[in-house]
């Protein structure tokens, strides 16, 4: 719980936040000066103070996730290893596609990536799509370079190739509309700008931003600037799993079931301007995701 105290000195008085909390079964206190007067906007204060307190709980847990992951990534044998990344992708591209209206069941994917099979009945686009996924998502992890705006370009190019052209690889020159979303993407003169801010943050961070946390932010802010006709939360979705994979950590599969709390996140995020409601909602399904390693 976060406290409001306040200190009395040479006759001033001082306004703190203060938690208390247990962390290796020891308790720990951390304040924060708020100045001789309580802000207007304490509350919104408060949030960003027990989130940024949390946010060592969070990252301590994901040190752990890495090192056990690690530990048990060196002991398995290669052909575990490609197993293990082979279930992962049929499962992330079943899930990445079908979150943007994709018809393909994870048998369909599963059929369509380790035997072959052509699911009947389902639209070409979406086996296209499909099948452009898994080979995007292995290009990804054989990418030894860091995320630029030409790789992201490329990645979605391929993605798209085969099945929308006259977009695939390029920044839109139109606006658009989120289904279902209060958020409105920014204009097409907008874009360019944004991307240069987007890929100078991304730089600037990279190497001194927690990995998870730099993941989701990518994730969300790429997304919010929506550069792309179609393809957005896909790509958004890959870079995220870039800088995971790159740091040494799991990847993260957000499931189709589960799509109704992502939506909810992103759009509260985006519409509040507040980049902690997403990153909240991310860091609990990336340890509820990694249980096994701690």
């Amino acid at each position: 719980m976060v406290v409001i105290t306040k200190k009395q000195v040479g006759g001033s008085t001082y306004f703190y936040l203060g938690h208390t909390y247990r962390i290796e079964g020891r308790l720990k206190k951390i304040e924060k000066y708020l100045g001789k007067e309580i802000p207007k906007d304490i509350e919104e204060l408060k949030k960003k103070f027990i989130f940024e307190v949390y946010k060592e709980k969070w990252f301590k847990i994901f040190e752990k996730v890495k090192k056990e992951y690690k530990k048990e990534d060196n002991l398995m044998p290669l052909s575990a290893k490609e197993k293990e990344v082979e279930s992962f992708v049929i499962k992330f591209t079943y899930n990445t596609q079908r979150i943007e209206g994709s018809k393909l069941t994870l048998k369909d994917t599963a059929n369509l990536f380790e035997r072959g099979i052509t699911p009947k009945e389902k639209p070409i686009r979406d086996i296209k799509e499909a099948e452009a996924s898994k080979k995007v998502f292995y290009e990804m992890l054989k990418y030894e370079r860091d995320l630029s705006l030409q790789i992201v370009l490329c990645w979605h190019k391929k993605l798209f190739w085969d099945t929308k052209e006259d977009i695939a690889g390029k920044i839109r020159e139109h606006g658009v509309q989120i289904s279902r979303s209060k958020f409105t993407p920014p204009t097409p003169v907008e874009l360019q700008l944004l991307l240069k801010e987007f890929f100078d943050w991304y730089n600037q961070n990279k190497s001194k931003m927690f990995p998870v946390e730099l993941a989701a932010l990518a994730h969300l802010k790429f997304v919010t600037i929506h550069p792309f006709s179609d393809g957005n939360g896909r790509i958004s979705r890959l870079m995220m799993n870039f800088v995971l994979n790159k740091h040494g950590f799991p990847m993260l599969d957000i499931p189709y079931e589960k799509r109704a709390g992502y939506y909810n996140a992103l759009e509260r995020s985006q519409v509040r301007k507040n980049d902690l409601i997403f990153l909240q909602w991310l860091f609990k399904k990336y340890a509820n995701g990694n249980k096994r390693y701690f």
